[in-house]
């Protein structure tokens, strides 16, 4: 169990720190409304993954099939996160009376980025999904003491960002502010043709 738990937290941990969509939105809504969004950005995975797991093990069974939906889903995140890269652009600070949580939106943001991403698909579907089963065959404790140590250093490691992130978010004031939101939309327009870039590889 202990291998499987050390298995689960070293692949979640290099998920957690590799820049990506779910990266850039937590840095963005850190700067823009504080640590609090930041960290439910962070922890939006715990939201949308068991039905990526569930695809990607179902998934498993029809290989051949899982390309041509992984190309649609990413062409999707593309759409999804050149707008959110259109919108960091053109953002102004939020106003001193705004509803911070509504207006944030973090968790629903996040979980549209994770699911309109290949990324987590394309994991479960080689390496998290085998790992899974194979731990569940074994015995069940396996199986969940290897999703414990994945989310755990996976969420853990983009909540570090997020509290990393709080702790300079005083300086980002004025133009400041609109340098590092613009920088951030730039990040986010690079990942966006990414994503077309791997949704198109994978319908041709």
């Amino acid at each position: 169990m202990l291998a499987f738990l050390l298995a689960g937290a070293s692949l979640g941990l290099s998920a957690g720190l590799s820049p990506g969509p779910l990266f850039a939105l937590v840095i963005a809504q850190t700067v823009k409304y504080g640590r609090r969004e930041g960290i439910k950005a962070a922890c939006s995975p715990l939201v949308t993954d068991l039905p990526v797991i569930v695809a990607a093990v179902w998934l498993l069974s029809a290989v051949a099939a899982y390309k041509h939906i992984l190309g649609l889903i990413a062409l999707a995140g593309g759409l999804f996160v050149a707008h959110m890269a259109w919108e960091n652009a053109r953002s102004g600070p939020p106003p001193a009376d705004a509803d911070t949580a509504v207006a944030a939106n973090s968790v629903f943001r996040g979980a549209v980025v994770n699911l309109l991403s290949p990324h987590p698909y394309l994991f479960w579907l080689t390496v998290g999904g085998p790992l899974l089963l194979g731990g569940w065959r074994e015995s069940p404790a396996n199986a969940v003491a290897f999703l414990a140590g994945f989310y755990a250093s996976l969420v853990g490691a983009k909540i570090l960002l997020a509290y990393l992130v709080a702790k300079s978010r005083h300086a980002f004031t004025g133009p400041r502010y609109t340098l590092v939101m613009r920088a951030l939309a730039g990040l986010l327009f690079v990942l966006a043709v990414c994503l077309f870039y791997e949704g198109w590889q994978l319908l041709s």
